[in-house]
């Protein structure tokens, strides 16, 4: 039995059954860090003594029949950008390289209520600025499927603990794709919840910030059963964040054994704007043709976004920039020398927006909220590749070319942000490697608050088309 390959719905199945004990786990999966970590740099932050007394604490209520929380004895990882009480919290910034929080974000305290064991903190870059995960202070996580490729990001060290075995579960955030895009690259399920319905309290300067564009909380796991136990324990409205809802008493988990048996599943290679690569292109429609296969309706949905790739970009990229401007300026004042030169020139775009300039983005982001939602008035499922190429070098922002075509490497291959601007739950899919065995994602997507349907419909993929990988030591 490979501790490192089983998924948290195993582990509490062999805790019951005292087949496993959550101090062994635990113990097992440190000895794994210890020795691919360094490779990989996926955790950055251990937090080796808390762990293993809270494994003995877990141990204790399965061997003396306490009352068992959800996520009783699962070893957890958490991104280096949340708030955790007591376990350093850099942000991935050399200025807060000894910051240790005196609170949970809400997510964690409520991780840790359900039993849950942080195992430590993953990397990220600095505040989570772009897709790939590096920065001054602790370097680039790598790929476990090949080191010297990205492991995406910016929740990249949380995709690549989860793929290399590390851990079954791990917590991410998501402002334009930083959960679903290490998830595919890393190929592992990356789950976005619906604005909303996780709270997100985590902001140095308020809760206010994390809506333009919006951005989630969600998970990192190699099973859907996973995500959904775990989405079952973070969900629902807090007091602490004002834009939280309160979630349906319906259980996730539950539901992805009496849910939907069809699906009406509309499809788009490229949302009118992007370059595929041939192979992410193959290994997509391949899929679409299996589900046809399989008797669902399954139909090409034209999507007209009234921008050029470029366009769109440069649109995304204002509303980012001013949300960074905002947050980090008075940092970058004080500690440019310790901040990246990427970092830096995204705060000073930021602010070279006037007040009214930004307000005046909201027109097109209304447009794009009614385009996506008159989709999924008519489907239950919006498809499309998660992104636009596998891996790349983890020393580059992104590809410079897609199929011999010159692109915008720092964005031109994330197909992600739209879910970003409208609120919709996603979720990458893992559906199999290119030639260079590099894990390609789809993206799917469901209406607003469908996330519990959209969670079935990964289960119903995961079932059919076994899609789930694993990563061998």
């Amino acid at each position: 039995m490979d501790i490192h390959d089983l998924s948290a719905v195993e582990l509490i199945n062999l805790y019951k059954a005292r087949i496993l004990s959550p101090i062994d786990v635990v113990h097992a999966l440190f000895e794994r860090i210890d020795t691919l970590n360094p490779d990989l740099n996926a955790f950055v932050t251990l937090n080796r003594p808390e762990a293993l007394i809270q494994a003995k604490k877990a141990e204790n209520a399965y061997l003396y029949s306490h009352p068992l929380r959800p996520l009783e004895g699962i070893p957890i990882a958490i991104k280096d950008l949340t708030n955790t009480k007591g376990i350093r919290t850099t942000y991935g910034c050399s200025v807060y390289r000894d910051n240790v929080p005196d609170r949970d974000a809400t997510i964690v305290k409520r991780l840790k209520e359900a039993g849950a064991i942080i195992m430590g903190k993953t990397n990220t870059p600095e505040f989570g600025h772009k897709a790939t995960t590096d920065n001054p202070l602790f370097g680039a996580a790598r790929n476990p499927w090949n080191k010297e490729k990205t492991a995406g990001g910016s929740s990249g060290g949380s995709a690549a603990a989860v793929a290399a075995g590390f851990v079954p579960l791990a917590e991410g955030s998501d402002g334009g794709g930083s959960i679903r895009i290490p998830a595919s690259l890393c190929g592992v399920y990356g789950f976005k919840p619906s604005f909303g319905m996780v709270p997100y309290d985590n902001h140095l300067d308020g809760v206010f910030g994390n809506h333009e564009p919006f951005i989630h909380y969600g998970t990192l796991s190699r099973s859907i059963d996973d995500a959904a136990l775990m989405f079952d324990v973070i969900k629902g409205a807090s007091a602490a964040d004002p834009f939280s809802v309160t979630a349906t008493e319906e259980s996730a988990i539950e539901a992805l054994y009496h849910g939907y048996q069809s699906f009406k599943i509309g499809w788009t290679l490229d949302f009118g704007m992007y370059e595929i690569d041939d192979e992410v292109k193959h290994l997509f429609l391949n899929k679409i043709d299996e589900l046809q296969t399989e008797g669902f309706t399954v139909e090409p949905v034209q999507i007209n976004l009234q921008k050029s790739l470029p366009e769109f970009i440069d649109y995304f990229e204002k509303l980012w920039t001013v949300g960074l401007a905002a947050g980090c300026g008075a940092l970058a004042e004080k500690h440019s020398d310790q901040l990246s030169s990427g970092l830096l020139a995204m705060i000073e775009r930021g602010k070279k927006l006037s007040a009214v300039e930004f307000k005046s983005l909201e027109s097109y982001r209304a447009f794009v909220w009614h385009a996506i939602q008159k989709v999924f008035a008519d489907y239950d499922i919006l498809l499309s590749p998660t992104l636009a190429a596998p891996a790349f070098d983890y020393q580059l922002e992104g590809p410079e070319t897609i199929n011999g075509k010159l692109i915008k490497p720092d964005s031109d291959w994330v197909m992600t942000q739209i879910y970003n601007l409208t609120g919709h739950p996603a979720i990458s899919i893992p559906i199999g490697f290119n030639s260079g065995h590099l894990p390609v994602g789809m993206q799917a997507a469901g209406g607003r608050f469908g996330d519990i349907k959209l969670l079935q419909f990964a289960k119903w993929m995961e079932t059919i088309f076994k899609a789930r990988l694993k990563v061998k030591a």
